[in-house]
């Protein structure tokens, strides 16, 4: 079941071989005998993919639901709090190479007998379809994620350039003064061509276009500490610049927004034991993080 689990989620039986460390031969060998016992096709195989009947979709997540379960029972049995298993946590490449891999020592250590697999993207992961287990989310969420949403945190919304650039072309002083200077949009200020500031209970929404648009905030903020301009992040994502001075805060007196961190758990079946720890895990990076990166 687990290994029909995988096949159905990767897509290939190289994909779930190379996982369990199996050769693709065996993979496909054991997840036919499952079909026979079943006695139904699962999966609808071809020379380039390997795809879910009608009948495979339903018995996949009924298959991951009995598995969770398994891996709880397994949990409480041992009594002793250890994780084993497999654990695959997606989140943006920005927040697992700051924030999380930095600590991640302090969570492998406990648990010696997890293996986690991370999907790093700055786009959102499917959970389903690849089969994450807890994902970490900044900003707004999708009212057709069909998951379980846990807020863990906040970050802020800043501006921020490099010394060089705005020695060259000048400091802003208000929100107006952006239409002046050349503006990166990282995934934090991606989509809306206004953006909008408040002072002193004041709000004001100025037209932006940006010269430069990525949609990775590591890219981004690169682009911004070679001087090619404003660039618009999350302020976890530029904390450590801000810190060291290759990059200075813009407009730090005005309020700009901010970002719910989220952790997302797929819905329809219960939370793996290791996935509820991973939340708590990194609930407690970003209040340790309070007061520097989250709200510096």
């Amino acid at each position: 079941m687990y290994l029909f689990v995988r096949v159905a989620r990767s897509g290939t039986f190289s994909g779930a071989a190379r996982a369990t460390g199996m050769s693709q031969p065996t993979v496909s060998r054991i997840v036919g005998d499952l079909e026979k016992q079943v006695g139904v096709s699962l999966l609808t195989r071809t020379t380039r993919a390997v795809t879910l009947t009608e009948a495979g979709a339903e018995y996949v997540k009924r298959a991951e639901a009995i598995l969770a379960a398994v891996e709880e029972a397994d949990h409480a049995a041992r009594g002793s709090g250890e994780l084993r298993g497999l654990l695959r946590v997606g989140m943006s490449t920005s927040f697992a190479v700051r924030m999380v891999l930095p600590k991640l020592a302090l969570f492998t250590d406990a648990h010696p007998a997890l293996k986690i697999e991370f999907v790093l993207a700055d786009h959102r992961q499917d959970l389903v379809s690849e089969s994450v287990d807890v994902a970490v989310r900044i900003g707004p969420l999708s009212d057709s994620t069909g998951a379980v949403a846990r807020k863990i945190g906040v970050t802020p919304r800043v501006l921020a350039a490099s010394p060089a650039y705005l020695k060259r072309a000048g400091v802003p002083r208000k929100p107006q003064d952006l239409s002046g200077h050349t503006l990166i949009a990282g995934p934090a200020g991606r989509g809306p061509d206004a953006w909008s500031f408040r002072k002193n209970g004041v709000a004001t929404t100025v037209r932006v276009e940006a010269r430069f648009t990525l949609d990775s905030n590591e890219a981004g903020v690169a682009a911004a500490v070679e001087g090619l301009g404003i660039v618009s992040s999350g302020l976890l994502g530029c904390a450590q610049e801000l810190h060291d001075g290759t990059l200075v805060r813009v407009l730090k007196n005005w309020d700009i927004g901010s970002g719910d961190v989220h952790a997302i758990l797929p819905a329809g079946r219960a939370a793996k034991p290791s996935a509820r720890a991973f939340v708590n895990f990194t609930m407690s990076l970003l209040g340790k993080a309070n007061g520097t990166a989250i709200t510096g």
